[in-house]
């Protein structure tokens, strides 16, 4: 599994690149902050959902420590998605959030 650090993340997108971030945590944890730009599709809603992503795209999957998010990177990759982890999660995010 592709991984990414928090602190990579955090440097790209001061960068001005432009990161297709997915947090799978669910909606309570995301109201309490999440990285600017992503979007939230909670683990469980994962395969239901993931007609949305686009397999042409690189996305980077968070979630609060780095276990449901790898769990998602595996699910995703099994089905030809391109994926990282951030691993640490928001746990580990240093920069800001919204």
């Amino acid at each position: 599994m592709k991984e990414i650090t928090s602190k990579e993340v955090e440097q790209l997108i001061g960068e001005g690149k432009s990161l297709n971030i997915i947090d799978v945590r669910e909606a309570g944890e995301v109201a309490e902050g999440k990285i600017k730009g992503t979007v939230n599709i909670p683990l469980g809603l994962l395969e239901a959902r993931m007609s949305e992503l686009d397999k042409s795209k690189e996305y980077i999957l968070v979630c609060r420590s780095g276990g449901r998010s790898g769990q998602a990177c595996q699910f995703l990759n099994s089905y030809g998605y391109k994926v990282m982890n951030m691993t640490g999660g928001m746990l580990s995010w240093e920069g800001k959030t919204e």
